[in-house]
């Protein structure tokens, strides 16, 4: 299985260049970072073949996962904070394997809003 992880800085900005690099590579899982915004163009990826599913968050962070196999989302939530609103944490099931994808805050102190 080829799984590639990318941060793209903004789903928005930068779906021409994760659809011309999916049709190229053909993945079979791509895991995004720092979506940054709350609409998911899950359709752009269906018309590639891949099926999708985002934890999007307003402005910043977002993480989402495409695959080409039928997945099972076990957690959109980093482990032991179940409260967590910062939408940086995604993990899935493809076929019995464990698939994590997660967005590691930019180093900004613990106290601000952005960590």
């Amino acid at each position: 299985m080829k799984i590639a992880s990318w941060n793209v800085n903004s789903i928005k900005a930068r779906l021409h260049h994760v659809k011309d690099w999916l049709e190229s590579e053909k993945p079979d899982v791509l895991l995004m970072q720092e979506l940054k915004g709350l609409d998911f163009p899950a359709d752009e990826f269906e018309a590639l073949g891949y099926k999708s599913h985002a934890v999007p968050q307003k402005a910043y962070n977002g993480v989402a996962i495409v695959s080409r196999h039928e997945f099972k989302v076990i957690n959109e939530a980093l482990p032991g904070n179940d409260n967590d609103e910062q939408a940086r944490y995604i993990e899935v099931d493809i076929n019995g394997t464990r698939i994590i994808g997660i967005y590691a805050p930019n180093g900004n102190p613990v106290a601000t809003e952005k960590f």
